[in-house]
């Protein structure tokens, strides 16, 4: 923790998670307390990749500021926000039962706080912002603050999802019985070394903001849906067991085929729900199509895809797909004048595709559709950043870079 002129600083990234067994639907809309639990795997925040996806999050404290403040992506928006407060007075209150009589202790839970936070991806298009967003702060906060052990349940009070993404590799997130929520917490189901072979491609459709949010949306499909409510009681528990199975004997075929039914369930949920909500396009259509001719020509489940509230899809394979796949969805969707661009992230190979193969998966191609494609793998929760240039904050509390 840095601290000059009286203000201290830390400095965390937090990753996005990418839920298989998704999330949709609060029984408490106050405390963030699903209708079912749910399973994801953390991406990678390698900070060798700066495109990488991860929220990057200082975190200063100062006597001599008046009010708490908060810049996103380089903007000043309201701090007063219900959510962010309610982290903030929950690393506050374990903060100070754990300093217990402690007048010694360094940094007043008196001081008011400034926050800056950036996204290295787009905000609010289904690529899991908030959870990174929300794990990021708490994890900075926690730091700043002193206060260390289970944060997940914390995360949770800014965004449901930010609970997984404050642990690496494969995470649960557990329902929970109590109506006080301190049972509803994130818990580890492997670390990300678990099953190295594993590897994600991101394909970014859009960046738009959907029109949409998922905090409107899933509470619209809770009081409207037949469906979700379904899926919550008797679908998921059972897929739950399975998926946590799939992981652990690291069974490809049998984790890419739940993980492609459960993302349509809970696209099927917003179908159903009233009016219906649509987070799919066109494009999103023909990723999944395309996926399907290529396990069929293959004959088995060598890819499988996923979606969140959003068009963008995220893509599982073993890496010996990688390099065949990418070429596939580069013949199916070839980029415009952004070839150098087109690929971001981890390191792809050059793959000659078999005539049978194109001529059986590579349909109408649509140039310019998918903006980039992201290479990445599950990765390690938040990470606290050492090096005092990376702080988003100055000495004065101030922005000291725009995003």
């Amino acid at each position: 923790m840095a601290a000059e002129r009286g203000t201290a600083r830390v400095t965390c990234t937090a990753p996005v998670n990418i839920a298989v067994i998704k999330y949709w639907g609060k029984r408490d809309t106050d405390l963030i307390l699903p209708i079912n639990s749910s399973l994801s795997v953390t991406l990678h925040q390698d900070q060798c990749h700066p495109i990488q996806l991860r929220t990057t999050t200082t975190a200063a404290a100062c006597r001599d500021f008046t009010e708490d403040r908060l810049w996103l992506n380089g903007e000043e928006v309201d701090a007063g926000q219900p959510r962010l407060q309610a982290c903030l007075r929950e690393v506050r209150r374990l903060a100070r039962k754990r300093r217990g009589d402690d007048a010694a202790a360094p940094l007043s839970l008196s001081y008011k706080v400034h926050v800056a936070s950036e996204n290295n991806f787009p905000t609010a298009a289904g690529l899991a912002s908030s959870a990174a967003g929300y794990a990021c702060l708490v994890s900075a906060l926690a730091r700043l603050y002193g206060v260390e052990g289970e944060l997940s349940e914390v995360a949770r009070r800014g965004s449901g999802s930010a609970c997984r993404s404050m642990l690496g590799g494969f995470v649960q997130w557990h329902r929970g019985e109590r109506p006080d929520g301190r049972d509803s917490v994130a818990q580890q189901l492997a670390p990300e070394t678990h099953w190295p072979e594993l590897s994600v491609l991101v394909l970014v459709v859009s960046g738009e903001k959907k029109a949409v949010g998922s905090t409107a949306g899933m509470q619209t499909s809770v009081d409207t849906s037949p469906l979700l409510k379904y899926r919550a009681e008797v679908v998921v528990p059972e897929r739950m067991t399975r998926m946590a199975r799939c992981i652990q004997d690291r069974d490809f075929e049998a984790f890419g085929q739940l993980t492609m039914q459960d993302s349509n369930q809970f696209h099927a949920t917003c179908l159903d729900t009233f009016p219906p909500i649509f987070y799919l396009n066109d494009i999103s259509q023909r990723i999944i199509a395309l996926a399907h001719r290529f396990n069929a020509h293959h004959g088995r489940t060598k890819v499988a895809y996923t979606f969140d509230a959003g068009p963008n899809a995220v893509i599982f394979m073993l890496e010996d797909t990688v390099d065949e796949f990418v070429e596939v969805v580069r013949r199916s969707f070839p980029p415009n004048s952004n070839g150098d661009q087109f690929l971001r992230g981890r390191p792809v190979g050059t793959a000659v595709l078999p005539e049978e193969l194109v001529s059986a998966v590579v349909v109408d191609p649509v140039p310019g559709a998918i903006r980039y494609i992201l290479h990445t793998k599950p990765g390690p929760g938040p990470q606290l950043l050492d090096d005092p240039s990376q702080h988003l904050l100055g000495p004065d509390g101030l922005p000291c870079r725009s995003a």
